[in-house]
């Protein structure tokens, strides 16, 4: 038994207890360090776990605590970390982290930093364990501990200049998972009823194994449908835009970094091992719905008149070939799933921060204020901008790239769930998607950071990048490099675990 994943969840529950606990005449300033520092504490023992994790047998949970906890309802405090998971874990407590740094020197407009620092540790807890959990209702608690700590981060801190919008923006994000929540618990339960098990790696051994095809379409369609809230896959993303364009910048980073992961990790994690005969009959309907929604994103990115709205917009394009990985239930499909939900992650996180940071300095993040000549302007800040566009639009030697080409060569050649000519269909149009994503993302670069510069002289805040943001950043910006030019750090330890949670093979 080892002690490290438990105890990469109490540092950040202790140190949420802990802010909350100090007393009110604490400094913004001080709570910020603290939370740095205790960030940093829960990062440090990701990378420990990273470090004792066996690359030679990714496909294997490892450094499992396995204890009885409810034992009346079958329920085990029990969790473990793959070659799926181990990097999701990585990628969390680094945005963590790096909100965490941000929040020292730029502080949202509303103060009471320790109150949100001790929320942001608080999500981290609920995360983080969502990515370690290897019981079914343990998965569930820790899905549903962000809910509340993102509700408040949203309605309290979210955009100063329109509090009634942040409210209900706050408010249905929470309402729409929460449904979704309830419909993923809904299918647990049946599977846990059927099985006479909770345990995820007993279920992922049986490959549906005891459960009625009846059963298994149920439960699939309850399970694939709660978590399909969360990714958020079209038409359940209407929570997503005004949630992100109220939210403050760190709000947005982990919503988009982290929780939409915890719904398309869920797909891979629980849906397709457990109830696999269930996923495979409506993959057809998820493969369809994830390509309208690679192309819908790109078509309101390119309506949008505000630069938030259309990052977040885009990552319901983005998601979508994330989906569409999943639903073609081949280990290409699958790691391409993965890759692309990491990538969107470190870079769509990159642009939140760049977006927030243009606000700082703006006052505003609507495309016509902002007009052109950033270049100019602010020439370091148009250039991570730039960066993390093409980024985004899935440049080849960037990170953006492999996800979306790996899900791509998944519906090229899918399993058989998928019929060919319509896999093929669905490829195409996902296709003309990615067309379009780079067609929204060089408007944005053409109209935000080319042309002359107009406003600079009229700005309240005039400077470019400062030393601390690029801490904040640099971290983001490396990543995309790294993961752009050595998939095979990410790729090695996925894909003998995806081979596993498909039964061996496609």
């Amino acid at each position: 038994m080892s002690w490290l994943l438990p105890l990469a969840l109490a540092v950040p529950l202790a140190g949420s207890v802990l802010l909350t606990l100090l007393p009110r005449r604490t400094g913004d300033r001080a709570a910020a360090w603290l939370g740095v520092a205790l960030s940093a504490a829960t990062f440090g023992v990701v990378l420990g776990a990273a470090g004792a994790f066996d690359r030679t047998r990714p496909q294997q949970v490892q450094l499992e605590t396995d204890l009885p906890w409810v034992p009346a309802f079958g329920m085990r405090f029990h969790l473990g970390v793959d070659g799926v998971s181990l990097p999701f874990l990585v990628l969390t407590a680094l945005l963590v982290l790096c909100c965490c740094v941000y929040t020292v020197r730029v502080r949202p407009v509303a103060g009471r930093v320790k109150a949100l620092t001790a929320l942001v540790l608080l999500l981290e807890l609920g995360m983080l364990g969502t990515f370690m959990a290897l019981d079914l209702l343990l998965f569930f608690l820790f899905f549903e501990v962000v809910l509340v700590p993102m509700w408040f981060v949203i309605a309290w801190w979210g955009d100063p200049q329109d509090r009634a919008g942040r409210t209900t923006a706050a408010t249905t994000f929470i309402l729409y998972t929460l449904a979704g929540s309830a419909l993923m618990l809904a299918g647990f339960l049946l599977v846990g009823a059927q099985a006479g098990t909770l345990d995820l790696v007993e279920l992922a051994s049986r490959s549906g194994e005891g459960l009625t095809p009846r059963v298994q379409l149920l439960a699939a369609l309850a399970i694939v449908g709660g978590l399909s809230v969360k990714v958020p896959l079209w038409p359940l993303h209407t929570w997503l835009p005004d949630a992100h364009a109220k939210a403050p910048t760190v709000g947005s980073v982990l919503l988009a970094g982290v929780l939409l992961k915890m719904g398309s990790y869920g797909l891979v994690r629980v849906a397709l091992p457990v109830v696999p005969d269930g996923v495979a009959r409506i993959a057809p309907w998820l493969a369809g719905l994830a390509v309208v929604g690679i192309v819908y994103g790109s078509l309101a990115c390119l309506a949008q008149r505000d630069l938030k709205r259309l990052v977040a917009y885009s990552s319901v394009g983005h998601m979508g070939f994330v989906v569409l990985g999943v639903a073609t239930v081949t280990p290409v499909g699958v790691n391409g799933s993965i890759y692309a939900g990491l990538a969107h992650g470190v870079i769509t996180g990159l642009l939140f921060f760049l977006a927030g940071a243009i606000k700082d300095r703006h006052g505003t993040t609507e495309l016509a204020a902002l007009g052109g000549g950033l270049y100019a302007r602010l020439p370091r800040l148009g250039a991570l901008l730039a960066f993390a566009c093409v980024a985004s639009l899935g440049l080849p030697g960037l990170a953006g790239f492999w996800g979306e080409m790996l899900s791509l060569a998944g519906a090229f050649r899918p399993s058989e769930v998928l019929q060919r000519p319509y896999s093929l269909v669905l490829m195409a149009v996902a296709g003309a998607g990615a067309v379009l994503t780079a067609a929204y993302l060089l408007m944005v670069v053409r109209r935000v950071c080319q042309g002359r510069d107009e406003i600079g002289a009229r700005l309240p805040v005039l400077g470019d990048v400062t030393g601390h943001e690029v801490t904040a950043w640099g971290p983001l910006v490396a990543l995309t490099l790294v993961l752009g030019v050595w998939p095979g750090l990410v790729l090695t330890m996925t894909d003998p675990a995806v081979q596993a949670l498909l039964g061996g093979g496609g």
